[in-house]
């Protein structure tokens, strides 16, 4: 005999009472029970319905289809958390709602990075601001090459070619960086009319500067991230822009800024991560900018692997709490920042589990980073192997 879900349409309620069902879904880990019924949530149901043939029925005895169902029941983004619940289940793997979560976990440890005090040389240096081109270009070699070589700011002569060349040439957040830390003067403007001039070209550049500036008086360096995809790489402190050795030292993080005010479509979002990854650098999110409400609500709780084996809702803690969303649509910055918030109370790292047009899902692993003394959060997302 097939499993038969029942539906109560004024309740809402989906559930299962033929003993049989009611002990095989139990030791599947399905539904909750409730003297000796078992309900099951929407995404439950259709799962059933869909995978073990499953049979379902309203209080008239008429049969309801997938569709039929889905239709009666429907919520917000209901097939990106179905796709993302079945997938997870075909592995294997047990989910529950994260409306069964219970105090703090204690499972999404913070990552902590070295961090230094950079001190900004002070120097009489005066260079000129192309507009346009948002560079300042420095034409006194001797301390164009001494900025470049002691404290990586600017580039001297021709990238990887220092010799190439007198002039040294600083981007538009070394610009402000210099005015604002170093003594650098310009010919034709000044750090108040670049900043009224940045703000009206890119709406957001004054969180980029703000994390740039975070980073670089900790030590870092923080060059331009173009050919990755992202805003910024990312060197340690202590980094040096010549050779050790034979070899150039490359970058193994990069950073990418994503204000709270800002949304972005999902799959441009994943782009970038999947080009870090695929040169083999750690992908750093920055969600800067004040506070806001925004809604977030966690999806699942996610059960994990253990010992060759695979953990159980009941007997052990959940891994990790699940936020689905689907390739197509937008999510905000502060959307996100409040779902990895959500998931920091209960303790656990959060998940992002994106399904493609084809209903693919691909996980990515949100872990936090301290940078001591920041006033900002920040966030490494990883691709995660289920």
């Amino acid at each position: 005999m097939g499993i038969r879900i029942e539906l109560n349409k004024p309740s809402k309620e989906l559930t299962v009472t033929e003993p049989e069902s009611v002990s095989s879904l139990q030791n599947g880990h399905y539904g909750v029970m409730r003297k000796g019924v078992i309900h099951l949530s929407l995404e439950e149901a259709l799962y059933l319905m869909d995978i073990r043939n499953a049979k379902c029925y309203d209080e008239h005895s008429n049969e309801l289809l997938f569709n039929d169902l889905a239709y009666l029941l429907y919520s917000k983004k209901l097939m990106a958390r179905y796709f993302t619940y079945k997938d997870w289940r075909d592995r294997g793997l047990m989910v529950r709602g994260i409306e069964e979560a219970r105090g703090n976990y204690g499972k999404n440890p913070i990552k902590k990075y070295p961090s230094g005090k950079f001190t900004p040389p002070k120097c009489s240096i005066e260079g000129l601001f192309f507009q346009d081109d948002m560079v300042t270009i420095i034409d006194d070699d001797v301390v164009g090459k001494e900025l470049y070589e002691n404290y990586w700011l600017g580039q001297f002569g021709s990238y990887k070619a220092e010799q190439r060349g007198k002039l040294s040439k600083l981007d538009i957040y070394e610009t402000i960086f210099m005015l604002r830390h170093c003594g650098l003067h310009l010919k034709n403007s000044s750090e108040r009319k670049i900043l009224a001039y940045t703000k009206k070209r890119r709406s957001d550049f004054r969180y980029m500067y703000e994390v740039y500036e975070d980073w670089r008086l900790r030590g870092f360096i923080l060059k331009t991230g173009f050919k990755f995809g992202t805003h910024f790489r990312v060197y340690f402190p202590k980094a040096s822009p010549t050779k050790t050795g034979d070899e150039w030292i490359h970058s193994k993080h990069v950073i990418h800024i994503f204000p709270r005010s800002s949304k972005m479509i999902i799959s441009e979002w994943a782009r970038a991560i999947r080009v870090a990854h695929s040169v083999r650098k750690t992908f750093i999110l920055a969600i800067p900018g004040a506070k806001r409400k925004a809604k977030a609500r966690l999806d699942f709780l996610l059960y994990h692997r253990k010992n060759g084996g695979v953990e159980v809702p009941g007997k052990d803690d959940p891994s990790f709490a699940m936020l689905s969303l689907s390739e197509e649509e937008q999510i905000g910055g502060a959307e996100l920042a409040e779902a990895i918030e959500a998931a920091k109370r209960i303790g656990l790292d959060l998940i992002l589990a994106i399904s493609d047009r084809e209903t693919s899902v691909t996980y990515y692993r949100v872990r936090r980073i301290e940078l001591p003394g920041s006033k900002y959060e920040y966030y490494e997302i990883e691709w995660e192997q289920p």
